[in-house]
């Protein structure tokens, strides 16, 4: 005949529970180190730009200052040099006019009184 019906029930105890957790351990610093990190290096970094700008505002200044302080001296020199010029030009004329009578060197040729020379043009 048949065995008879057994039921199938757990082990005395119960059964051991399921381990459904992810068991990780810690690895490297927590979030709120990270931030705190970044939040440092970031000021610092803000630190230094605001230095650098300093100093940049600073050379900018003492360029201005230079070129300020230069403009009688590249004036000067830039007058020696027209005038040195002038009379090289002059010396040109006379070198190469010598041989017709009644030219003078360095005098206008326009018998216009309203004809501007070039030594009344003022360039800045």
């Amino acid at each position: 005949m048949s065995t008879p019906f057994r039921q199938d029930m757990p082990p005395p105890g119960g059964f051991e529970p399921v381990k459904y957790k992810r068991n990780l351990p810690l690895r490297g610093p927590s979030g709120l180190v990270i931030l705190g990190g970044v939040t440092a290096v970031c000021a610092y970094g803000f630190y230094r730009l605001g230095k650098g700008n300093l100093e940049k505002r600073e050379l900018q200044r003492e360029k201005v200052w230079s070129r300020i302080h230069l403009v009688p001296l590249l004036l000067a020199e830039g007058d020696r040099d027209a005038y040195r010029r002038q009379q090289a030009a002059l010396e040109r004329e006379r070198e190469i006019m010598k041989d017709v009578p009644g030219w003078e060197a360095g005098k206008s040729v326009y018998n216009n009184p309203r004809h501007r020379s070039s030594e009344s043009i003022v360039v800045i």
